[in-house]
């Protein structure tokens, strides 16, 4: 007898459910690794998570931290304590930020060079002067975050467990205090090897400072014997060697070497008496140069030694960068924390881990236990974001005309200004009201637990498409890591995979129409997906004889439902479709 389970929903749309079915069409046992994680990665570009994730990752604030954002997002092989751990970690920075006597913002810190520093140091280079520098302000950054940590514990020591797991990361890193010390004494704020590094140095440099004070009275001396053209000389510097340049078919009383003018204007030319001083300058500047080298080796050397510990911190200021940066959108966009948790198949409850504990029933945590799917009040965050992108353009354009209006009032009061059009501050407040009465309209879902199949009927323009998505995109930030733009603490279980089918995309590439290329996604989906999966289907059965169309339908709806995914959500316009439910539940009456 076929199963059926009744359903509260609220939203913009009638929404009907069917649970049942066995699907017509085989779909092989076996499939191969590469198709199988390209059609998740198509599922996920379908519902612009790369859009979300280039939202996300644009709050992490090195150039490292963001393709490290990015690569989180992407991942396709978190597990759920993976997904669980994720979240306490940015639930832990949310409350650092709260807390306000912390610094996660990591501009200071140059996480690129001191990856490059890194590895020159592991190939036995010596590293350049800015990479030294680079991987001092990450010293720094570690130490200012401990001692802000300590200050914290002190005042409460319960800090320590709220801020974990990153408090234990945090207070795990090993700052070398000594070669703090030394980068600070070799290397200056301007990020170039101080003369106190090396006594041989601070020679060398003095040495090229007198050969250039040299060559500098020497031009200036020939300049001045040239009375008649001295105006048109001027001293200049080619490849590093002090020479004259003189205007166009003007004869000098000196012998020099011609030089490339550059400009095809006039001539540069080095002074024979000039050219032993620009010599030994250029001797003295190499000099210079393997001075640096030394002193930059002795202290690559130093780094060498630490190297392990610096490594251990890179990886985690750059994971920090990650985290701050779910945190930061998280607080940007007004999310709330999700609660995630595992079906458990034997005993028919949910079940869940937290930090530092074993699985527990969600008996007192989670009091929707009627829902295996519970988004209240969700917005669609690609949908809030350009809201707000739009709001910011308009509320800016109204700033500088109301800007504008009051220079102009201020120009008529000083002098008489007659003419000219004022700027119009009626039309960007009417942008500004129809953007607010304009704006996303949030969605509810509550499935309950023994649901298989949602179908989603409605309008054309009604939202169905959106609301798919936004159920997608919650259900992937979930996983990931994300709070979720709800209203209060989504009740959202952990997906395996999330397979969406979703547009009118043709596959061009394999000769396929439309409706062949919605088929063969959905087979692909149905081949793939399992009892964990979340499957998201836009106008199944659709494309098609409307009557063929209804009858492949019900079978897809159908074989989900038996042994397809965790859940499978629809939309539809066919009847037959909407009244499904209610077939079912006059056979099982």
């Amino acid at each position: 007898m076929p199963a059926h389970v009744s359903i509260s929903v609220s939203g913009p749309f009638p929404i009907r459910i069917v649970r049942k079915g066995n699907l017509s069409f085989r779909a092989s046992s076996t499939v191969d690794e590469h198709q199988s994680r390209s059609v998740k990665y198509d599922s996920l570009r379908i519902l612009e998570w790369d859009k979300l994730c280039d939202s996300v990752a644009s709050f992490a604030r090195t150039s490292v931290g963001r393709q490290a954002t990015k690569a989180q997002l992407w991942s396709l092989d978190q597990t759920f304590e993976d997904s669980l751990r994720l979240l306490d970690e940015t639930n832990a920075a949310i409350l650092m930020h709260n807390h306000g006597s912390f610094n996660l913002d990591l501009t200071a810190v140059d996480l690129a060079l001191v990856e490059s520093g890194i590895k020159r140091a592991q190939r036995g280079l010596h590293m350049e002067s800015n990479e030294a520098m680079a991987i001092l302000s990450l010293l720094q950054f570690v130490e200012g975050l401990q001692l802000n940590l300590k200050a914290a514990i002190r005042e409460d020591a319960d800090w320590y467990k709220r801020f974990m797991p990153l408090s234990g990361s945090i207070m795990q890193l090993v700052v070398n205090r000594v070669l703090v010390k030394l980068i600070q004494q070799v290397i200056g704020e301007d990020g170039s090897v101080k003369d106190s590094a090396s006594p041989a140095l601070k020679k060398a440099r003095n040495q090229v400072q007198i050969l250039e004070r040299k060559l500098y009275q020497l031009m200036e001396s020939l300049i001045r014997n040239e009375a008649d053209d001295a105006a048109l000389l001027e001293v200049s510097n080619v490849d590093g060697r002090w020479c004259i340049r003189s205007g166009a078919d003007r004869q000098t009383s000196f012998k020099g070497l011609l030089m490339s003018s550059g400009s095809g204007i006039g001539s540069i030319a080095e002074p024979l008496i000039a050219v032993p001083l620009n010599d030994e300058l250029q001797q003295a500047r190499a000099l210079v140069a393997k001075v640096e080298a030394d002193v930059l080796l002795m202290l690559t050397e130093k780094v060498q030694m630490d190297l392990d510990d610096i490594e251990k911190i890179f990886i985690s200021l750059t994971q920090l960068d990650v985290i701050n940066a779910r945190a930061t959108y998280s607080l940007s966009f007004g999310g709330t924390c999700p609660r995630i948790f595992l079906p458990d198949e034997k005993e028919g409850s949910l079940m869940a881990e937290s930090h530092g504990s074993r699985k527990k029933t969600l008996n007192a945590s989670y009091p929707k236990r009627e829902w295996i799917f519970y988004l209240p009040n969700a917005y669609h965050p690609l949908l809030l974001q350009q809201h707000r992108k739009k709001m910011q353009n308009v509320g800016q354009g109204l700033r500088n005309a109301t800007a504008e209006i009051v220079e102009k009032k201020i120009q008529v009061e000083n002098v008489a200004i007659k003419g000219g059009k004022e700027p119009d501050l009626s039309s960007s407040q009417l942008q500004v009201s129809a953007l607010e009465h304009a704006s996303p309209v949030p969605v509810d879902f509550f499935i309950a637990q023994k649901t298989r199949v949602l179908v989603i009927t409605g309008p054309n323009t009604g939202g169905k498409t959106i609301c798919l998505k936004t159920v997608g995109l919650a259900s992937m930030m979930a996983k990931s890591g994300l709070h979720v733009l709800s209203s209060e603490s989504a009740q959202i279980p952990w997906f395996d995979s999330i397979f969406a089918d979703i547009g009118d995309d043709q596959s061009l590439s394999q000769s396929l129409s439309t409706f062949s290329g919605h088929l063969k996604q959905i087979s692909d989906i149905r081949s793939q997906s399992t009892g964990q999966s979340l499957v998201l289907l836009d106008e199944v059965g659709a494309g098609t004889n409307p009557l063929e169309g209804a009858a492949l339908g019900m079978s897809i709806l159908e074989s989900f439902a038996e042994s397809g995914s965790l859940l499978t959500i629809a939309t539809t316009h066919h009847g037959e479709l909407k009244a499904l439910k209610y077939r079912y539940l006059n056979l099982t009456a």
